[in-house]
């Protein structure tokens, strides 16, 4: 069964969502999970206490977050199993309008990725 990652961009420092948002998405991942669509996900603290470690021309840097200079950040994710790819996508739009309905204000982007079953080949040198 093909398995597949969401995850949430969002402009950091939009605040936190509504009480209503939490109720529906607590129903709603209730719902995905029972079915044995949701395997496991949550929300991201901002980045305040984010590290990334940049690779660049045979560097590694790290950064420290918060990120003045960041506009989008990813503010949440989630693994999930679906039968297609068509079913997948279905509940990615369901996630994306209980967004509309319970946080219109929000700008956000609701992104979904399929998992591959076996890794990458690695590229010939």
């Amino acid at each position: 069964m093909p398995r597949f990652m969401g995850f949430v961009r969002m402009e950091e420092g939009q605040g936190n969502p509504p009480q209503a948002l939490f109720d529906a998405m607590d129903e709603y991942i209730g719902k995905e999970a029972a079915a044995g669509h949701f395997l496991d996900g949550g929300g991201l603290y901002g980045t305040e206490d984010a590290v990334n470690f940049v690779v660049k021309k045979g560097e590694v840097t790290r950064v420290d977050g918060p990120y003045a200079e960041s506009k989008e950040v990813v503010g949440g994710w989630a693994i999930m199993q679906y039968d297609s790819l068509e079913e997948a996508i279905a509940g990615q739009q369901d996630f994306a309008e209980l967004h509309r309905k319970y946080w219109p204000e929000v700008s956000m982007v609701a992104t979904l990725r399929q998992i591959p079953d076996e890794p990458p080949t690695p590229a010939e040198d």
